[in-house]
């Protein structure tokens, strides 16, 4: 039992299915037709057969009505041989129920008992059928007036030799029928292959790709119509993968090049402090420096954790509604303190309600005001906008520093990114791709919009709750 489990549910080939249900169809077809035609022809000699005996039994009829008929009838059956009994087989019986005449050995096949009533007596064409020892009767029975008397007549066909037909034609249809099915299979077979060459062909083409060549892509217009969506959909598998590819491929260089910084500044103190001995406030210094470093490293480490952790999640989040500018004001009073000591002002113009996690959204808040307080120069200005609609709620954080060249607008949200070199030191480039993730868990947006020497303007959209999803802790780094 085990095994013909296992057997049914192996999977099955594509060729052999559709060599079983063609050849299955063809079968059905030539029988279906070969049946039509078998009971046409039979149903067409029996029908002939009904209309001879029609006119024997009216040509019957018509003797016993002249005047001496019944004696001429009479004498002609009692005249005829064995030997000579003719496919017809005649009775003539008195009104007494005496037989008076009838065919030769007729009494030993066919007594007057098996023949039907002659007021039931169907039509002719339509006459009763009587099997015995191998050969077929059909039988019929009417009455007859002749000099003042009624006498039942009965009349009965041999079709024996009908039969035999029918038997040999069904035996040749049958015959015939299997060298059908045997021609219908190899066709089959043959069409299968043609038909999934193509297929064949695709696999072959797709084997031929590999990590190094991603950038190779399947023309669409060399394949069959129903192969086209296969082909186009995996050209647009090929583009994605390579598209992460590369992304990966940059992150890994960006990530080596942001490690590489901390830990050669922590093996560079080590290496030094260790040249000599040094004095137990030269060993704290180092010791702090180290400490730095590793907070730095540390940061890089827990950014990129969450991140990793919030592609995992599928958008899947805790929200709850909640008034959107004591949060703002409370995250704002924390940087204020930074702030004034730079002479930068922080303004909320805060208003309404938004959806969203709170500790993700305080998270993005936080990276939004440190990423301005890193590039506003002393004395400028930090205002936080925000406005609900009936379908969003917009987070607008706006600050006046040296702003951000155009071509630079569309990569400011990638890993790692950053404008120019002299930013290097204000930070590792994860601020604003933690907040783009954020906004992309909540099923909303970030965008940037800069003038040179005037100021940046960083939006976050958060839709409203009637197009929230599905919703999930994620757990939030501090």
């Amino acid at each position: 039992m085990k095994a013909v489990l296992q057997w049914y549910s192996r999977p099955r080939s594509i060729a052999s299915q559709l060599v079983l249900l063609f050849t299955l169809a063809a079968a059905l077809l030539l029988f279906c037709g070969l049946g039509a035609f078998y009971l046409i022809v039979v149903q067409h000699a029996f029908a002939e057969d009904n209309e001879f005996l029609a006119d024997r039994l009216s040509s019957l009829e018509r003797e016993l009505s002249r005047s001496g008929g019944l004696d001429r009838l009479t004498a002609t059956l009692r005249g005829a041989r064995e030997n000579e009994v003719d496919v017809y087989w005649v009775r003539v019986i008195h009104p007494s129920g005496k037989i008076i005449a009838e065919t030769p050995q007729m009494s030993v096949l066919l007594p007057p008992s098996v023949f039907p009533s002659p007021t039931l007596a169907p039509s002719p064409f339509n006459p009763k059928n009587y099997q015995i020892d191998g050969k077929l009767f059909s039988l019929v029975a009417t009455s007859e007036e002749t000099d003042g008397q009624l006498y039942l007549l009965q009349v009965a066909q041999d079709r024996s030799s009908d039969e035999q037909f029918a038997t040999q034609f069904a035996l040749v249809l049958a015959g015939a029928l299997l060298p059908g099915i045997v021609v219908s299979t190899m066709i089959a077979i043959a069409v299968t292959k043609r038909g999934l060459r193509p297929l064949q062909q695709l696999t072959q083409s797709l084997e031929r790709i590999d990590p190094s060549h991603l950038n190779e892509r399947l023309s669409k217009a060399t394949w069959p119509r129903e192969l086209q969506p296969v082909a186009t959909a995996f050209d647009e598998m090929l583009a994605r993968l390579e598209d992460s590819f590369t992304h990966l491929s940059q992150f890994s260089a960006d990530l080596a090049h942001e490690l590489r910084t901390p830990i050669s500044n922590i093996r560079g103190e080590a290496e030094v402090t260790l040249t000599r001995p040094r004095t137990s406030e030269n060993y704290r210094n180092v010791i702090e420096s180290i400490t730095g470093e590793c907070e730095r490293l540390s940061g890089i480490v827990e950014n990129l954790l969450f991140l990793a952790r919030a592609e995992a999640t599928d958008r899947q989040i805790q929200k709850d509604i909640f008034p959107v500018r004591p949060v703002i004001e409370k995250i704002a009073s924390y940087y204020r303190t930074i702030a004034e000591e730079r002479g930068i002002s922080i303004t909320n113009e805060g208003d309404g309600d938004v959806y969203a996690d709170p500790l993700l959204f305080d998270r993005a808040l936080s990276n939004l005001l440190d990423n301005a307080l890193r590039f506003t120069p002393d004395r400028g200005k930090i205002t936080i906008r925000s406005r609900s609609r009936n379908d969003r709620t917009e987070l607008a954080v706006e600050d006046t520093g040296c702003g951000i060249a155009p071509h630079h607008l569309s990569r400011i949200f990638d890993r790692f990114y950053r404008v120019d070199s002299s930013r290097s030191s204000k930070g590792t480039g994860l601020g604003l791709a933690l907040v783009k993730s954020i906004t992309d868990l909540h099923g909303g947006s970030a965008t940037a919009t800069s003038e040179l020497n005037r100021g940046t303007t960083i939006t976050l959209t958060f839709p409203a709750q009637d197009s929230s999803v599905a919703e999930n802790k994620l757990p939030v780094p501090s």
